[in-house]
This record gives structure tokens, sequence and C-alpha cells, in this order.
């Protein structure tokens, strides 16, 4: 094989010198395109192109891990000579150039809808972990497989958005069971080199080389990018010559090491991340950050816009939150980055002034509690501090971030709390089988993943014939057996077992038998040792031979979580202590996308039971539904959305526990329940052609009802519309002429701050109108009638303030038995011109109606009011009518 040397350069390896040179695959001049289209990931969701890389060499494609880059840069010069002159591959190759090509040209979704903007965003996604193929190893689990998901669908819809990430030399840890089934932890180098990414380098040909500042030093990084169809990725690299041993392991491993590390890694995220797209020449006008990990980039962002624009920090501070998007993840307060009072002083220490901030004044930006001098600074407090759009990632979820960080908007209530909900979804076209993909063109049209969202196409899945549908099926169940047979052969052989205990594995788990995956994050509210309550059913299922039952789970723990590897080990020990149902019951080693895409497409049921609400979303169980595979959940996170009664199954009833013990006794119960009185008698009831005909219409329902719903392209598409192109519009009209708004907002702000507490509301007045008369309320508790109306005249002390600064609102609705408002609406009330007198107080006057029966109530409320506010709450400004 020729060798092409890149670049060379020196590095002292203790008292060597090595001068290091890269080497490139040599391509015959046919197969150059093949490099190119390796080189971009848009292959891992196009199955057709996969298949040309299959062609050139299918065992050593197993072996390279699915890798393109490194497969060219090991296969046998003779078989590319081969290929050269293979008419067939070579067409294969031309027809998957040109639909890179088309892909990265054509118009889209994107450019037909807001061409009429006039401009284009510049989008930043910063995440700690990205999870986009198996043969980028970068990511750990949900949150990686999420952003990944979410870059697939932005270069599918043409969304001008670049993900922002860490290059990590090992990154998540490969995982595997010692002989007692406790797991254990190593780690395998990342040869960047021979992976699908490159250097950005300047026109001289030098990389783009970042310097962050740290306490006494400076952290050097340099930048490689990985194109993701139409979106480019950045990924930050510390492992440089040039700096310490210690700051080159920064971006060693994922989620590795203590808080020392961990706040390194995020200050090389958030700031260094911010640095490389200027450094690149991209000022990202909206900024989105994938959890709390690169909150410090709101940081940066404050700094430099200030220093650029000559601001103040109030006005700087205004820019980046009116365009920074924060999504928030982590359920439970406490599962969040947080960091001491003395570690934010070692780092951030010379960067408190930049800002233009004092001590005090800086930390509280991360605190809860502002004025607790103990409290620690967390990082998805400073986030949502900094962020104007913020949104958990389901309904449920929604609701439960509103209730854990409600405190930080003091007497807001907890409904009108700023969190919104933008539910996850997954990319189709990565988690699809081929075949399925391909039975979706035939009977939706071939280009219905570009109208995944339309629900009306969907209704064809009635179409296709059960046979069909179930024969495909059951060969990915057949391929998830052989695949799982081969991996336990390696995990035994490992371990150095005997033949005959290798044998055993070539008879491990039966395509026939109703299969139940369980795959995810060994976390403790996962219980994935739930089924271990009832040993002796779980023995009855998995050992009876008319209706054979076998599960298969895989999954990690993290490294420091002893709990969680407890119940791997509880597991593994199970299957070994009881010969009978061994065969039935299997743990795979090292989860990861390959595992995943293999079992979300070949297991029947998938289960799910989390403690409700720990789960945030959970996408595994939406990838299993787009392929027909039925969930079985716990009504927590997506499911409360995803489930519908001729579906899948819900375990219990959404109850919440303040008793876990008691809870997990309970819902076992239920799942053995579902399994034995529906799941199972439904899946081997056949018809006489031997097929599980209204298992098959749940498997079309699920398809039909989850596919349209839980996909990222219709959460990319909501995030854009809702927070990208509206964080766009709101950054460049304030920046325009000069920042004059902004400057005018930061004013008006500082100005009602400094007033709020001459706002006081008086003398209100109530009427009632019951038909045509109106009667005054005497404070006794009327009755009226549905259709009436209540009018309310109150006058408000503004002091220095003006109408105009000031919404006064009615907030009204039921009356629950505490007498706290429910479900509340909000009326305005409307200034009266003419009104304000020379005491400075004003009239204002609103009215709502009773559409229905039932106690009622409503208070008075004063809040801020400007056209640029983006959130209506600001920190300490609102008033509510006192009882005094």
């Amino acid at each position: 094989m020729e060798l092409s040397i890149k670049s060379s350069n020196k590095e002292k390896t203790g008292m060597q010198t090595v001068r290091t040179f890269t080497v490139k695959p040599s391509l015959p001049e046919p197969l150059k395109d093949l490099y190119v289209v390796a080189g971009n990931l848009y292959w891992s969701w196009h199955y057709e192109i996969t298949e040309l890389f299959r062609r050139v060499d299918y065992d050593l494609w197993k072996q390279c891990a699915h890798n393109p880059i490194r497969m060219l840069g090991m296969v046998s010069q003779a078989r590319l000579e081969d290929l050269s002159h293979n008419e067939g591959f070579l067409y294969q190759l031309r027809q998957a150039r040109q639909k890179l090509e088309e892909t990265l040209n054509a118009p889209s979704w994107f450019d037909k809808i807001y061409a009429r903007e006039g401009t284009r965003p510049t989008i930043a996604y910063f995440s700690a972990e990205f999870g986009i193929h198996e043969c980028l190893p970068i990511y750990s689990g949900g949150l990686g497989i999420l952003a990944g998901d979410h870059l697939k669908s932005a270069s599918d819809l043409g969304v001008p958005l670049a993900g922002v990430g860490l290059l990590y030399q090992k990154g998540y840890f490969r995982q595997y069971l010692n002989t007692d089934g406790w797991q254990q932890e190593h780690y395998i180098d990342n040869d960047f080199h021979n992976m699908p990414l490159e250097l950005v380098r300047k026109e001289s040909g030098h990389p783009v080389i970042i310097n962050i500042p740290f306490p006494g030093r400076t952290v050097s990084a340099q930048i490689w990018k990985v194109m993701v169809g139409r979106t480019p990725l950045y990924l930050l690299d510390t492992n440089l010559p040039t700096n310490s041993a210690f700051d080159r392991t920064i971006t060693q491993t994922l989620y590795g090491g203590d808080s020392e590390m961990r706040i390194c890694q995020e200050i090389v995220l958030g700031i260094g991340g911010l640095k490389a797209l200027y450094a690149m020449n991209l000022e990202p006008t909206v900024c989105h950050m994938n959890e709390g990990h690169a909150a410090f980039m709101a940081l940066e962002r404050i700094r430099r816009i200030r220093s650029r624009y000559n601001m103040t920090y109030e006005e700087a501070f205004e820019a980046a939150k009116a365009s920074n998007v924060f999504t928030v993840h982590t359920p439970v307060a406490a599962g969040n980055d947080e960091f001491p009072v003395e570690m934010m002083d070692k780092y951030f220490g010379d960067y408190y002034g930049k800002l233009g901030l004092n001590r005090e004044q800086f930390l509280a930006l991360g605190r809860i509690h502002s004025d607790n001098p103990t409290e620690s600074f967390k990082m998805p407090v400073l986030a949502l501090r900094t962020s104007a759009y913020r949104n958990g990632v389901s309904q449920l979820h929604g609701e439960v971030s509103r209730t854990i960080w409600g405190g930080l908007w003091g007497e807001l209530p907890t409904e009108e709390v700023p969190i919104n909900a933008i539910t996850n979804g997954v990319h189709a076209k990565t988690w699809l089988g081929a075949e399925i993909n391909l039975l979706f063109e035939r009977y939706l049209g071939a280009r219905w993943s570009e109208e995944i969202v339309d629900k009306s196409i969907w209704h064809n899945i009635d179409q296709i014939p059960d046979e069909e549908l179930w024969r495909i099926h059951q060969r990915y169940k057949e391929r998830l057996v052989g695949f799982a047979r081969a991996r336990l052969k390696r995990q035994l052989q490992r371990r150095g077992a005997f033949h005959t205990e290798l044998s055993w594995a070539d008879e491990v788990l039966d395509p026939e038998a109703l299969t139940i995956g369980f795959a995810r994050r060994f976390a403790t509210y996962k219980r994935g040792n739930l089924l271990l309550r009832e040993p002796e059913r779980l023995i009855k299922l998995l050992s009876n031979t008319e209706t054979p039952v076998q599960f298969i789970f895989a999954g990690k723990a993290h490294p420091r979580d002893t709990a969680g590897k407890e119940i791997i080990r509880q597991l593994v020990h199970f299957a070994t202590e009881h010969p009978e149902i061994r065969r039935r019951l299997v743990f795979l080693e090292d989860y990861d996308i390959d595992i995943a895409r293999y079992m979300v497409q070949g297991v029947d049921v998938w289960l799910n039971n989390p403690r409700r609400p720990m789960e945030a979303s959970g996408t595994s169980g939406m990838k299993a539904a787009l392929n027909g595979v039925l969930n079985m959940s716990t009504l927590d996170g997506w499911w409360c959305e995803g489930y519908i009664p001729d579906g899948g199954w819900i375990i219990g009833a959404g109850e919440e526990y303040d008793d876990l013990s008691y809870q997990d006794e309970v819902e076992s119960h239920a799942i053995y329940n579902l399994l034995e009185q529906e799941v199972v008698p439904l899946y081997f009831a056949r018809s006489k052609d031997r097929l599980p005909r209204r298992w098959i219409r749940r498997m079309k329902n699920t398809i039909k009802w989850c596919a349209p719903r839980f996909n990222t392209s219709r959460m990319v598409a909501e995030y854009t519309r809702k927070f990208y192109i509206t964080a766009d519009r709101k950054w460049r009209e304030l920046t325009a002429d000069d920042s004059a708004r902004l400057r005018e907002l930061s004013a008006w702000k500082n100005t009602v701050r400094h007033a709020w507490s001459d706002l006081n509301i008086k003398n209100v007045e109530v009427q009632t109108r019951d038909g045509e008369v109106f009667t005054h309320w005497n404070g006794r508790h009327p009755e009226l009638r549905v259709g009436s109306e209540i009018r309310v005249n109150a006058k408000v002390q503004l002091g220095r303030l003006n109408p105009d600064d000031v919404s006064v609102q009615i907030y009204h609705g039921s009356v629950d038995s505490t007498g706290r408002i429910e479900n509340p609406q909000i009326a305005e009330m409307q200034f009266v011109e003419g009104s304000l007198d020379e005491t400075r107080t004003a009239s204002f006057v609103g009215s709502i109606p009773c559409l229905s029966s039932g106690k009622h109530g409503f208070s008075l409320r004063i809040m801020p009011r400007h056209k640029d506010l983006v959130e209506p709450y600001e920190h300490g400004m609102i008033l509510w009518e006192s009882s005094n």
C-alpha cells in the first residue's frame, strides 16, 4: 500500500523525540470517491451506502466496528484493485456519491419555510457527548444518542446548526463482566486518524489551536471536524504536547475523574467550545446547551459580547440570555453537576472581573438561594438563569422540572415557571431496520422519511399484509439471536470458559420464543432487577416449553455506581444459579449503538420499569416502537404520551409512592400479571395460518401512533419554530443599530427594578353581572350563574413607573379544597386613559367570564411589561394583591 504523508511534527515522549505523520488509504483512481463517501457520516443512516462498505470486505467491516475509514486502511491492495474494475461496485459507488452531493446541495425544509427571513441563524449546539455511530465512540448513553440524532435531523431538515463537543481519547469505558458477574471497566484508545473526522486547519495547513485560560496556566486545544450530512460537529482535543500531563487528559475519558477533572472538562466544553467557533469565524446567533455540562458557555458569551460591543454586564447578559436555549434532562436536582465554592474561586477567581461582577454576584448565578454563602455552584442553575428558552424532554418531565426549579422564580406559581417541554424523538432512518424501511417505501411512499410527521400517511400501515410484516420481524429476531450467540461466545472465551460452556452459547435463546428486551443504563431507579423480586414466577415463566419466554438484558452502570453494578451481578447470578432457565435469560456485555440496533429491531417487547417520575424521557422505547416492537412500561417519561390501549401496556396506573420498597412490590406484581394474563397469551394466540394476528394489529397501531410523533424531525422542527428562529430574531433586533434596543431594555430593567417597591394595589372594586344588571361585590361569597361576568376596577399606585411599564392581571380559575387556584388563566387589565393623577395612582379595568359551575376565585397581580422582554417574569418583580 502506498503511504500518503499528510502532516508531520515532533513530540517528545520520555527521552525520545518522535516525528509523527499520518498515513491515509491509497485508493485506485476509480475508487477515490469511496474515501469521500466514508468521510461523511451521512452513510450511517443510509443502509444502501453501508452496503457498499460491506461489499469491500464483510469480515473486515465487522472487525473494524463498522468504521469505513479504518477498513479502507486495512483492506488488501489486491482487493481494492479488483473492486476498481468491478462495474457493479463502481456503479453503486457513483450512486452513493451522487446521493450525498444531491443531499448536501438540495433545497431543504428550512430553506422553504424560512427563506423569507432574509437571514440565516447560526445555531451552536453544545453537548458533552454525541452518539452518532459506534465507529465514533464518544458517547455513554441516551443523552449522547439524542444529541447525535439531533444533528442528523438538523441535516435532514437543513437547519443551520453546528454541534460542539469534546473528542475523548479513550471515550466511555468498555464493559466486561468477571466470573462473578461484577462489572469491570477498561478503556481503549481512539485512533482519530482512522476515524471519519479531520483536523480543522488554517490556510497555511497548520491546525487551528485555541487557548483557554486556567488558573496559573493556559490550556491549548485543537479542533476536529466531523460531517454529519450537512451538519458539522466540532470536537475539542487537549491531548497536545504543549499541555501539561494533566491537561492532556482533560479530554481523555467521558464522565471520568473527580470533580476537579469534571470542572476542567466543562470549562473546555463551554468556554473553549465558544472560543473554537470564533476561531473558525463562526459567530453563533443562537446557543443551545444540551444539559448543564456546557453552561460555562453562557459566561464566555457574556464576556465576549461585553468586550466586543462595549457593553455593561447587564447589557451583555440580556443579549446572551435572549438567544440562549437550555434543555434540562436529569429529573432529580441532586443528579446535576455542581461544584464547591472553593473550586469556583480557584478556576474563576480571575474571571469574575472580566464579566464586571464581584465574587458574590458571580456565585449567585449558580445558586438557587443567591444569598446563601455556603451553597455550591450548580450548573443547571447557571444555564437556567442565563437562558430565555428552557425545556424538559417530555411533557411529564416539563412538569417535574417546573417543580424542581420553581424556586428560582420566587412567587411565580409552579405551572407558570418558564420551563417548557419538547418531547424527545429518535432519528427514524438510523434505528429502523433496512427491510422495514423498504416496506415503508412500498406502502407509504419512497419519501416517507421526509413526511414522517404527517400522521395521515401512517394509516397506510394497515395496508401492509400481516404475513409480510411478521416475516420481516421474525427475520430480525433470528438475526438478534445469532448476534447474541456470537457475542456470548466471545464473552465466554474471554473468561476462559470450557468447551462445554462454549457449546452452550450456540444453543442459547430461541427465535420462536417471546423475546423481551431490557437495555439501558443500570441506575437504581431504572430497576433492572425488578423481575427478581418474585423468582418463582420468573422461573415458571422462563421454563415453560409450551409458551417459551426469554429475556435479553444489556447496559452499563457508571464506574462509581456500586448499586448499579450489583443489579447486573444479581441478574447474572440468577441465570447461572438456575440451569433450567439459563438459556432464556442472558446479559450482553458492553452495550453500544450496535447492540441497541439489533435489540430494538429484534425483540418482541421492550420492557422499561423506572420509578415514576424519575425517567426524563427514555428514547430506547421509541426506537423499538418504530420497528413494531411493543412497549411495556411504567407511566413515566415519553410513555405517558406514547401509550395507547391498543398498542403496548402500562405497568401500574402512574402512581407515585413514598415507600419505594412497597412500590417495587406492587409494580413487580403488575409486570407478572401483565405477562401471564395478557402478553404471553396474546403472543401465542395464533390463527389457522400460525400468525399472531391480534399481536400484529398492536404492532401496526404502535407504528401508526409513535412514528409520526416521536421522531427527531418533529423534535428539531419544534426547537426551530419555538426557540431557534425566535431567539435569532431577538438577537438581531437587540444588537442592531449599535445595540440601541438592547441598551434601552437594560436601562429600563434597571429603572423598573429600583422602582418596583413603589407599586401598590389598592381600592379594588368588583362588580358582577348576572343577565343585564351589574351589582357591587359586597365582600360576601356571591352565587352566580354560568354566563355571568365579573368586572374588576383597581387603583394602582405606580410611583416612579408609567402605566406602560406594568402588566396588571387578573389571575383566575377554579379553587380546590385548600383555597388554591387550579389551572389558572390570565386576563389582562387595561389602563384607563386619563386616570393617572398627581399621586401617581392609575385605574386599570378588566373582566372575567363565568364559563363553568363550581367554586372559582381570582387574585390581582402586577408584572413588568416591555416589548423586548423575552419572558414576562423578572426575578423579584411580581406583586400580588395583599390581603391586608
